[in-house]
Order: structure tokens, then sequence, then C-alpha cells
């Protein structure tokens, strides 16, 4: 079939969409690793600690006596315990697991997220998610983990996915099912007696609310073929996110400090 010439009134037809690819941000994610680290020394710590000097109490080794989430130290103004309790851990398996949880999840998103912020995120996820659970879990409240952080960074995931939705495309929503999944099933597992569940809770509100501000927003630009992303988010909108989560939860903690929720 004979095709008709192009003319004002039977223009060209437009070219057809060409692919392009971007190469995303490559860093070494030396905080997730140096993190990392640190907890294991502490970890090795503690159980020199019990080594040499056995149990300060039942099963809670020193560092734990002074580091620990324990409620009633915070009412007594050891406020450090917002924030200590991330580097300790109760067992092998606990430490095991949050660490394979923060490699896994951390090294991706410090790439994307880059030292500072990525650092940021991890510890307003802890220092929400002991406030929380500090709020709710009575008067004799006690825990250690790192998992406030942790899942203070899968809450980031989410938002940075969300954000990056037209980037990402399929890629963008599978991964936002699967942060969503394993948010269910975690917290689902935390309902077993022993897990600090509100801790959870508090650490998804914090990265949620920091990430949402402070998750980059990514243009490509350029001109073909050397284009790049571009991170559109201002510093202001990151100094927000972690403001907000900075001032909603020291409120929460100020409230605890005099209150508490059987």
């Amino acid at each position: 079939m004979n095709e008709a010439p192009a003319s004002p009134f039977n223009p060209e037809p437009a070219p057809p969409p060409q692919e392009v690819r971007v190469a995303l941000p490559s860093i070494v994610p030396t905080v997730t690793y140096a993190i990392i680290g640190i907890t294991v020394v502490v970890y090795i710590l503690q159980l020199l600690s019990v080594a040499v000097l056995g149990y300060a109490v039942y099963e809670i080794d020193w560092l734990e006596v002074y580091g620990a989430r324990f409620n009633t130290a915070i009412r007594a103004g050891e406020l450090w315990r917002f924030i200590t309790p991330v580097f300790l851990h109760g067992s092998v398996p606990h430490i095991f697991f949050n660490m394979y949880a923060l490699l896994s999840i951390g090294a991706l998103l410090e790439k994307h997220f880059g030292h500072g912020r990525f650092a940021a995120l991890y510890f307003l996820g802890a220092f929400s998610g002991n406030v929380f659970s500090f709020l709710l879990t009575g008067e004799n409240g006690y825990s250690v983990g790192a998992s406030t952080a942790v899942f203070g960074l899968v809450a980031a995931e989410v938002a940075f996915f969300y954000h990056n939705r037209k980037l990402f495309g399929g890629q963008a929503k599978q991964a936002i099912s699967n942060a969503v999944f394993i948010i269910a099933v975690n917290l689902f597992i935390g309902l077993t007696p022993g897990i600090d569940n509100w801790g959870h809770v508090g650490g998804l509100l914090g990265g949620a609310i920091f990430a949402w501000f402070a998750s980059p927003r990514w243009e490509v630009a350029g001109i073909f073929p050397n284009f790049h992303l571009q991170d559109s988010r201002e510093f202001r909108e990151v100094a927000t996110g972690a403001g907000l989560v900075i001032l909603i939860f020291a409120v929460m903690a100020i409230w605890g400090m005099f209150y508490s929720i059987p």
C-alpha cells in the first residue's frame, strides 16, 4: 500500500517513544556498614560484660542496664535511652536478623538517600520507635534492638518509590507491594509476647513522616545521550521532615514523662 505524502493536512506520524537508560546514583553505603560494625562491636561487649562480670540482673547485661529502654529510668531523666537501645540486642538471632534487614534494605536505600539523609532517617526511626513504645508500654516497659530503625527504613522505601513511581514504573509498584507485605507480616509476628510492636509502629511513623518530606525526588535531566538524574528535593524540605519528627515525638516523650498509658 502506498502512503500519502506528508502535508499540513497529513503530517508525518510522530516517532515512537524510545526507552532511554539512565544510571542510578552509585555510592558506597558506608553509613550502613558503619552502623552494622558498631552494633556488632557493642554486642560483643555485651557478651564480654556477661563473661567477665556476669549478668547485672536476671538475664540483663551491664550495657543494657545503662542503655536499654527502661521506662522508669527515662522518667528519672535518662533521656539517652531513646537512642541507645538501637545498638543493643538480646541474643544472637536478634542481632543477626536486624543486621541482615539493615544490610538488605539500608545498603540500597543509602544509595538513594545519600549518607546524611540516610543517617538521619535511621536515628529518627530509632528515636520515634522508642518514644512511641515508651508512651504505650506502661511503667515497667523495656526493650532493646535496631528494629525500630529498620521499620523506619521500610517506611522510607515505600515513600521513595511512591514519589518516584513515574520514573520506576512497574518496579515501583512491585517494590511498594513487597514493602507493605513485609510490614504487615512483621507487625503480625510482633503480636507474639516479648516483641516490642509499639516500637515497630513508632519507627514506621517516624520513618514515613521524615521520608515524605525528605525522600529524593528524581528528575531526568541533560541532553541525549548524556542523561542523568537530578534530585529536586530542597534542603528546607529535608529539615522540615526532620523537625516534624523531632517535634511530634518529643511532645509524646514529654507527655510520657508525666503520664503513662497502661
